[in-house]
């Protein structure tokens, strides 16, 4: 009479694949996101201290983030906990808030701005979006 319900017994897929859309979001940021120079992300990170999350993951889930109107660092660390594609891109590791908040602070600080860009172009090239008339005309001004 009803589908088997019960809160004792874990049943989560253990491979996060099977449960995300072939074209979802989060397959084209983690593309776009694989496809930067490993040297724009390493040049952050100067060593010595403890082992690092590795810095195209946190990118990573930044991207997402923004990309889901998600911007403050709590609410992103929360979603890595909580949120199924969150945890995908994450590959379910669980960085806190102010590791999030670190990274992209200081860390990313100087790169931001030419990751965003690296992922804005694999996303025309991709044809994921087209660009604007207005980013076309500055194009040829150049």
């Amino acid at each position: 009479m009803y589908i088997q319900y019960t809160m004792d017994q874990l049943c989560l897929p253990m491979d996060l694949e099977e449960d995300i859309p072939p074209n979802h979001l989060v397959r084209v940021v983690n593309a776009a996101v694989n496809r930067l120079d490993n040297n724009i992300l390493a040049d952050a990170y100067p060593g010595g201290g403890r082992d690092s999350y590795h810095p195209k993951m946190l990118t990573k889930v930044i991207v997402y983030a923004y990309t889901q109107r998600i911007y403050s660092s709590r609410q992103i660390a929360k979603a890595v906990r909580e949120n199924l594609m969150f945890m995908r891109i994450a590959g379910r590791q669980r960085p806190d808030f102010r590791t999030i908040n670190r990274f992209r602070s200081e860390r990313m600080k100087t790169v931001l701005e030419h990751v965003f860009t690296a992922v804005l172009q694999f996303l025309i090239e991709e044809s994921y979006v087209k660009p604007s008339r207005r980013s076309e005309h500055s194009k040829k001004r150049q």
